[in-house]
């Protein structure tokens, strides 16, 4: 399997992506305390570390599988967050003033 393949599989892992969207949702609610950043770099690491540690044994190689798994990762942490800014943009503002 190589690098691409395996990150291709990645980036439609439900459990990956399950993972990712509960830190997003967590990071929101503590980010007054903790900020954005902080929490989200190590969390994205645990989840690239973890889940190829714990899972199954992969056949690139468990340093490959994490190094695609920070890939996949950061694409799908951008996709969130993207996701996540346009929903606080458009519901954020009751009675559709969006100025």
């Amino acid at each position: 399997m190589t690098f691409v393949d395996l990150v291709q599989s990645q980036l439609l892992d439900p459990f990956r992506i399950g993972l990712l969207v509960a830190l997003v949702l967590t990071t929101r609610r503590t980010a007054a305390h903790t900020g954005n950043w902080l929490p989200l770099a190590p969390g994205v690491l645990f989840v690239a570390v973890i889940i190829p540690a714990t899972l199954s044994t992969p056949q690139a190689g468990l340093m490959t599988a994490i190094g695609a798994g920070l890939m996949s990762n950061a694409i799908i942490l951008a996709v969130i967050l993207g996701l996540s800014a346009l929903w606080s943009r458009f519901a954020g503002s009751p009675g559709g003033d969006r100025s």
